[in-house]
C-alpha cells in the first residue's frame, strides 16, 4: 500500500539523520579531497551536505517553493569554503548526496525516484548559478581594483601600495614595464588584448580614461629561456594596435619594473598630448620619437632628456662638435657654408658630424632628427645660461 505524502514526509524527516550520516562515510570513502581538507573544512562541507538533505525533505513538501535555494544550502558554511572548493568538486558532492538519497530513499519507495531527479537536476543547476555569480563578482572587483592601480600607476600615488594591489590581480609579469595610450574603442575588448598579451609572454593592466585607453605592458621573462626570444615592447604594442580606436598611439620609455611604471606613463601622456603636432608620426611611436614636441610644450622630463642625451655629451667630449652642429643647424644643413664659416673644409664637416652621430645617436642630416637636435642645442644653451647664473 503506497503512503500518503504526509507520511512520506515524516519518514523522510525520521531518516534525514541516517542519510546524513551515511553521506560524510561516502565522501570520505569517494572524494580524496574531502579526506585531505582540515578538519574545520570537512565540518563546513558535512554542513553543506546536510542541509542538502533537509532542503530535499522541504522541497518534496512543496516543490513549487524553493526554499532550498542552493545560496541557502550554501548558506550554512563559511564564504571561505567557497573559495577552498571548485564548482567541480562542488557537483561531486552534491552527486554523492543525491546517491546517498536515492540508493536509500528509491529503495523503500520508488514513488520517489522522478522527484529525486528533479531535485538533483535543479540543485546542481542552481549551485552553478551560485558559482556564476561569485565569478561575476569577483570580476567586477578585480574590474575595479585594476583601475585603481593604473590610477595609481598615472598619478604616482600610492607607490607602497601598489606591489601588494598588482598581486592581488594575479599580475605574473615580473620584470621590464612600458606604458602604452591611445584612442580607446566602444567597447574595449579587453579579453583580446589580454589573449594577445599572453602569446607575446606579457601581462597587462588596461584602464580607460575617458577617450584614453592605457595599457601597462609587463613581461612575463621566466615563460621564455632566452631573454632575447622575448618579443619588444614596441612588437607587442604593434600587436595591440587592432584593439585601440582610430587615432595616434604611444609608447612610453621601458623601465625595470612595475614600481616605475609612472615614469613611462608621463612619457606616454606626455607624447600622447603633443603627438597630432607630428603629421607623419608613426602609429604606434615611441613617447621618445617625440622629445622635442614634447619640450615645447612643457614636459620637464623630455627637457632634461634632450639635454643630457645630447647637449652635455657634445659639450663634455669636444667644443669643436657642439661647434660645427650649432652651425651646421644654423646654416640650413649645408655643409658649404658651415665649412666658410668654421673655416675648414667640407670634408672635415662631414667627419664631424659623423663622431656627433656616434657619440649622441642622432643623424643630424635627416630633416626629423635635425629638429631634435635643434631644439636640444636650444634647451642645452639656456641650462647653461642657468647654471652660470647661479654661480
Amino acid at each position: 500500500m503506497a503512503r500518503t505524502k504526509e507520511a512520506t514526509l515524516e519518514w523522510l524527516k525520521s531518516i534525514s539523520g541516517e542519510l546524513a550520516t551515511t553521506t560524510l562515510k561516502r565522501l570520505d570513502e569517494l572524494l580524496p579531497w574531502y579526506r585531505s581538507m582540515p578538519a574545520s573544512r570537512r565540518s563546513s562541507v558535512g554542513l553543506v551536505a546536510q542541509a542538502g538533505i533537509t532542503s530535499f525533505v522541504s522541497w518534496y513538501k512543496n516543490p513549487k517553493s524553493q526554499p532550498w535555494v542552493a545560496a541557502d544550502v550554501f548558506g550554512v558554511a563559511p564564504r571561505e569554503l567557497l573559495r577552498s572548493i571548485s564548482l567541480q568538486e562542488t557537483l561531486q558532492l552534491i552527486r554523492v548526496v543525491v546517491q546517498v538519497v536515492e540508493d536509500r530513499v528509491v529503495q523503500e519507495d520508488e514513488s520517489l525516484r522522478e522527484a529525486v531527479l528533479l531535485y538533483s537536476r535543479e540543485i546542481a543547476f542552481s549551485a552553478a548559478d551560485v558559482y556564476a555569480r561569485a565569478a561575476e563578482a569577483r570580476g567586477l572587483w578585480d574590474a575595479r581594483l585594476e583601475a585603481l592601480v593604473v590610477d595609481s600607476i598615472l598619478s604616482g600615488e600610492h607607490e607602497e601600495e601598489l606591489a601588494s594591489r598588482i598581486a592581488a590581480l594575479g599580475w605574473r609579469a615580473g620584470g621590464s614595464v612600458a606604458a602604452l595610450i591611445g584612442v580607446a574603442t566602444e567597447p574595449v575588448d579587453q579579453d583580446g588584448l589580454r589573449r594577445i598579451a599572453r602569446k607575446n609572454s606579457a601581462d597587462v593592466l588596461i584602464g580607460v580614461h575617458g577617450n584614453r585607453l592605457i595599457v601597462v605592458i609587463g613581461r612575463i621573462e621566466h615563460e621564455t629561456p632566452n631573454e632575447a626570444e622575448l618579443p619588444s615592447f614596441m612588437k607587442i604594442a604593434e600587436s595591440l594596435d587592432s584593439y585601440f580606436g582610430t587615432g595616434p598611439m604611444v609608447l612610453g620609455p621601458e623601465v625595470a619594473s612595475v614600481a616605475e611604471a609612472n615614469r613611462s606613463a608621463k612619457a606616454a601622456l606626455a607624447g600622447f598630448a603633443v603627438v597630432k603636432t607630428w603629421q607623419k608620426a608613426a602609429r604606434p611611436i615611441n613617447a621618445e620619437d617625440l622629445l622635442a614636441e614634447r619640450s615645447l610644450a612643457g614636459d620637464m622630463l623630455a627637457k632634461q632628456t634632450l639635454v643630457e642625451n645630447i647637449y652635455r655629451p657634445l659639450s663634455q667630449n669636444s667644443p669643436e662638435l657642439l661647434e660645427t652642429l650649432s652651425a651646421y643647424l644654423d646654416t640650413g644643413r649645408s655643409l658649404e657654408s658651415t665649412a666658410r664659416e668654421l673655416f675648414v673644409h667640407p670634408n672635415t664637416v662631414r667627419y664631424r658630424l659623423k663622431r656627433i652621430s656616434e657619440i649622441i645617436g642622432w643623424d643630424a642630416t635627416g630633416s626629423r632628427e635635425a629638429f631634435v637636435l635643434q631644439v636640444a642645442m636650444v634647451l642645452g644653451a639656456m641650462s647653461e645660461t642657468e647654471i652660470r647664473k647661479r654661480k
